[in-house]
């Protein structure tokens, strides 16, 4: 199999010593332009889903259903600065970080501001169809 590789005709004439010149300048080019695929495609989108998860967890609040990294799911019942409480059942509540939320199912505080915009809509064709 290696004599086949040597047995290979080489470009340029005889030597293969004479190639990989090059422009050192296309080299850190390609360099230049793998690192910003790279930001681009990795590390920008998960700094983008980082601070979204932030906001998320500053915005948790007592009535939220949240769901941990754990999968337990439950309900807020306490806040304090870096911990809440969960209530999972009747008479159990977990104390548990806030950065182990991973998700809001659903929040007290949208409850309250979807019906009111419903209401505000219907008012809305109400009065067009009034008109």
């Amino acid at each position: 199999m290696i004599n086949v590789l040597y047995a290979m005709p080489t470009t340029g004439g005889g030597s293969a010593q004479g190639q990989g010149g090059g422009n050192p300048m296309s080299l850190i080019f390609m360099i230049i332009a793998i690192f910003a695929v790279m930001y681009f495609l990795m590390i920008r989108p998960q700094q983008r889903q980082k601070k979204q998860h932030q906001d998320m967890l500053s915005q948790v609040g007592k009535g939220d259903k949240v769901v941990t990294a754990g999968g337990v799911h439950g309900t807020i019942t306490g806040v304090k600065d870096n911990t809440v409480i969960v209530k999972i059942a009747d008479n159990v509540k977990v104390e548990v970080n806030r950065s182990s939320i991973s998700q809001i199912v659903s929040s007290k505080s949208s409850k309250t501001t979807q019906p009111q915009a419903q209401a505000k809509k219907t008012e809305d064709k109400d009065e067009e169809s009034g008109s």
